[in-house]
């Protein structure tokens, strides 16, 4: 079940020029890694980014989510579900991917 979110987690990081990633299963979806910290995630409920508060407040005006797994659990701390048109606009995508990874890597947990 988690495998075409692998796939399109892999096709998603290329396209955004870095190939190099990991990505793995992950629960019933598919997480990508940067230095062994995951940044983002592809699951039934979107693609999302870990991110800046900054960054994910503008998102979140922009229409994007808080990643939430489950109706009643609690919010992904530090995490943004990004629309369909975020993840299609490849500038804005290649940019958020960045800032996650820079993100993800100097984060302390």
């Amino acid at each position: 079940m988690a495998q075409p979110y692998l796939d399109q987690l892999k096709k998603l990081v290329k396209d955004a020029g870095q190939e190099k990633l990991e990505c793995k299963h992950f629960f019933s979806g598919a997480a990508c890694y940067t230095d062994g910290k995951i940044f983002a995630s592809l699951t039934s409920k979107g693609f999302a980014l870990k991110l800046p508060e900054k960054a994910r407040s503008k998102l979140i005006r922009q229409r994007g989510k808080a990643l939430r797994y489950f109706p009643k659990a609690p919010v992904k701390k530090d995490y943004v579900v990004l629309t369909k048109e975020m993840v299609k606009n490849a500038e804005t995508f290649k940019k958020l991917i960045k800032i996650s990874m820079k993100y993800a890597q100097t984060r302390k947990t």
